[in-house]
């Protein structure tokens, strides 16, 4: 919860005014007047959110990373989004988080209160549109997901994972990964077992290539696109 966090996180709030033009998303949507963002910091998997508390924040990762998650009656954790820097997410189609979000690691966000975004929103079509795009977005994003799930095998899951953090974190052809094997299992409905066997896979058949725990490079990103195809 944001109101506990106040007392527990790494330095102080910061409230910064945002500019009104700027090339970044958030700074787009929020270029307002009387619409505030506040720059906070929460340590390694310290919760952002709560499941079912009030949405009353709209967020964007600065630095870091962040996990949204859901606690199933038997006690399993379902991943349902991982966000990186720039991301935007705490958007809600109703007034409660339908997700838990903590920080992978250490984390910065940028926060606006959804109520002001809403009020700029009926008065500018261009923040409604944003806000709409937004949304459709996470959408998708959550359709895409339940497919992968259901009807994708695991090393198929693996492949697609690999293959959209090339596309997010690749940088000089390496990635560098936020989250360990665990994170990545609860993402794709897998065992941490069954993600060490299909990366170990892929290691030995030359498809990707290990630099510490967490860097990887991928080698042949076709082979990868074939088997998520």
């Amino acid at each position: 919860m944001f109101t506990q966090s106040l007392n527990t996180s790494i330095g102080s709030t910061q409230v910064v005014p945002v500019p009104p033009a700027s090339p970044d998303q958030f700074c787009a949507l929020t270029g307002h007047a009387g619409v505030v963002a506040t720059e906070f910091s929460y340590r390694k998997d310290e919760e952002i959110y709560g499941e079912d508390e009030p949405a009353e924040y709209v967020y964007q990762i600065i630095r870091g990373a962040v996990r949204t998650y859901k606690l199933l009656s038997d006690g399993r954790r379902q991943i349902g989004t991982f966000h990186l820097p720039g991301d935007i997410f705490g958007l809600e189609s109703g007034n409660n988080h339908r997700l838990a979000a903590e920080a992978i690691i250490d984390t910065t966000v940028r926060l606006v209160k959804r109520s002001s975004l809403e009020q700029a929103a009926g008065v500018d079509v261009r923040v409604a549109r944003k806000l709409w795009s937004m949304t459709a977005g996470e959408l998708r994003h959550a359709e895409d997901h339940m497919l992968l799930l259901g009807r994708k095998s695991a090393m198929e899951r693996v492949a697609n994972f690999l293959l959209e953090m090339d596309r997010r974190l690749a940088v000089a052809g390496m990635m560098a990964l936020p989250m360990c094997r665990r994170d990545i299992g609860d993402y794709l409905g897998l065992t941490l077992e069954t993600v060490s066997r299909a990366l170990s896979q892929l290691h030995g058949e030359g498809v990707l290539g290990f630099s510490g725990a967490r860097q990887i490079v991928l080698r042949n990103r076709q082979r990868l696109r074939n088997m998520d195809a």
